[in-house]
């Protein structure tokens, strides 16, 4: 896992904490430098905290500053690209593709780590995963990095087959779940379900990622 600068591209804030936080932990502890491109600020999420505590008007900031602290547990930098979330889906592919691909170039990306577009569950995962990766597509292929994209979705295993890249994250549970605990308005409902279902608990001590093939 020798990479130079590690750029993780999903559309909420906590995406990155379920999603890659143990691969990111992995890469913080080898030094290499990691940020999160975050498309939204989550704002039409459901959750509101439990007890509730945010409301429609004041999730935006609370989500924002709970990614903030998220980043503390992690050590990355994180970069709010501006999308309204629910709408990614609506935004013009190639804009927002090369919004990403300015960025990406920027920061002198050697890895991106996405979500798998079509095997994502939500819109705005599958709508940003494929900006990302047309993004990449644009940059010339001796600068361009690897793409590696993160499915959700039920069906991804029967559809697309084991996933290339198969990491046990055990190591980096405890840096995990504080990056989870941060986004307080939502991880206590998601905890809740996970507790109620320990198998899915025990999942996410595993981090799996499909490669990108541009050939």
């Amino acid at each position: 896992m020798s990479e130079e600068h590690v750029v993780v591209i999903f559309p909420h804030p906590d995406d990155e904490s379920f999603g890659a936080s143990g691969t990111i932990a992995k890469y913080r502890e080898q030094g290499i430098p990691v940020t999160y491109l975050c498309g939204t600020l989550g704002e039409m999420g459901r959750n509101m905290g439990n007890p509730v505590f945010a409301n429609r008007e004041t999730l935006s900031s609370y989500r924002k500053k709970e990614l903030e602290e998220a980043a503390k547990q992690l050590d990355i930098n994180v970069e709010f690209l501006g999308y309204r979330d629910k709408t990614l889906e609506f935004e013009p592919i190639e804009k927002v593709a090369s919004h990403l691909k300015e960025k990406i170039e920027d920061l002198n990306a050697t890895l991106v780590i996405t979500h798998y577009p079509g095997y994502a569950v939500h819109p705005d995962h599958d709508a940003l995963g494929a900006a990302a990766v047309e993004a990449v597509k644009k940059i010339d292929s001796h600068k361009r990095p690897d793409v590696w994209m993160h499915a959700i979705s039920n069906n991804h295993e029967a559809d697309l087959g084991e996933p290339e890249l198969i990491y046990d994250i055990t190591p980096y549970w405890e840096r995990k779940l504080a990056a989870i605990k941060a986004h307080l308005s939502q991880a206590d409902g998601m905890m809740s379900l996970l507790n109620d279902q320990p198998e899915q608990l025990e999942r996410l001590k595993t981090e799996r990622f499909y490669r990108y093939s541009f050939t």
